[in-house]
């Protein structure tokens, strides 16, 4: 059987066992970054894969949800990885490495608990990159109509006549 190469020249094989490292969160590979256990896959376009990953794992971080997947995380980022916006990203993911350094962590994505990623968040709240992928989240993340479920939201009610006919007024416990 032949081995099958991507035309990075990852093989197949290459790409499982990167998948299944102790605790990867991300398989980064040269242009892409997957999801080790999930069905998704993202070519960067601009930014490097390493980036990205970080993007997508501070992402979650800041607007933490364990029932949404982070293929929703990966949509709501992926405006990022344009070339106007990479060199202002690059620089960010580096600033938020250097804090994980400082705080003893190889970096942002190496590190383990979620609580130590946050406290490095919250170092670094008041920076312009943090405030903009912040508020680009917002809008990213929860304009999904994929994630309107996991919530409960069943979306506008204008165009359906409103709320009062959609169970405004289903009160059976008064």
């Amino acid at each position: 059987m032949e081995k099958t190469k991507s035309p990075k020249g990852l093989t197949r094989r290459a790409l499982l066992s990167r998948a299944t490292a102790a605790s990867a969160s991300f398989v980064v590979g040269a242009g892409f970054v997957a999801a080790p256990n999930a069905a998704w896959a993202m070519e960067t376009a601009a930014l490097k894969p390493e980036t990205f990953a970080t993007l997508v794992q501070m992402a979650r971080d800041i607007y933490p949800h364990d029932k949404v997947g982070d293929e929703f995380y990966v949509t709501a980022v992926k405006g990022y990885d344009s070339a106007e916006a990479a060199e202002g990203v690059e620089a960010g993911i580096a600033a938020l490495n250097a804090a994980a350094q400082g705080k003893g962590f190889d970096s942002y994505l190496a590190t383990g608990w979620e609580r130590d990623r946050v406290d490095i968040l919250r170092g670094m709240e008041d920076s312009a990159f943090f405030q903009q992928v912040r508020g680009g989240l917002v809008t990213g993340l929860y304009n999904q109509k994929a994630v309107w479920p996991i919530f409960g939201y069943e979306g506008e009610s204008f165009s359906q006549g409103g709320y009062i006919d959609r169970g405004f007024n289903d009160i059976n416990w008064l």
